[in-house]
């Protein structure tokens, strides 16, 4: 026999490795391709301004406010009453959790308030806004307005 490297009459098993690499850089290149695709979270157009980032320790609750006024805790769609709800749910368990506020820069500013104001009804005092760094050089100052007045 042809296929016995061993003493006459034992066979030598032996695990061909090729197949198994294969498939593994198969699921490589298909993980690859796949993960810029899978994006998480409601897409809003965050204001840019300087500050210093918060550290994370724990999951985040993410309070999201798109352009057209709808509210998402993390990735599930809410009513302000039911961020209430669910939000004095989670201060129950921990009084100590934060919240953060991610708004599209073109929300009304009394939205955002209305929102933070369910927030605070919910019992949570930790309340951060999540912001966007601008590029470089560019302007994050409001633009004054110079008015003039008109004298007798």
């Amino acid at each position: 026999m042809a296929f016995e490297p061993g003493q006459r009459g034992q066979f030598v098993s032996q695990i061909n490795v090729t197949p198994l690499v294969d498939v593994m850089l198969v699921l490589l290149v298909i993980f690859m391709v796949t993960a810029p695709i899978i994006q998480q979270g409601v897409e809003v157009n965050l204001p840019k301004v300087r500050a210093q980032a918060l550290e994370g320790k724990e999951e985040q609750f993410v309070v999201s406010i798109t352009k057209p006024g709808e509210i998402y805790l993390n990735d599930a769609k809410l009513s302000s009453a039911e961020l209430t709800d669910k939000l004095k749910a989670i201060s129950q368990e921990r009084p100590d959790r934060q919240v953060f506020i991610r708004a599209d820069d073109a929300v009304p500013y009394g939205d955002v308030i209305r929102t933070m104001a369910a927030i605070k009804a919910a019992g949570i005092e930790n309340v951060g806004m999540v912001t966007q760094v601008p590029a470089e050089g560019a302007d994050t100052a409001p633009s004054e307005r110079k008015s003039g007045s008109a004298g007798p």
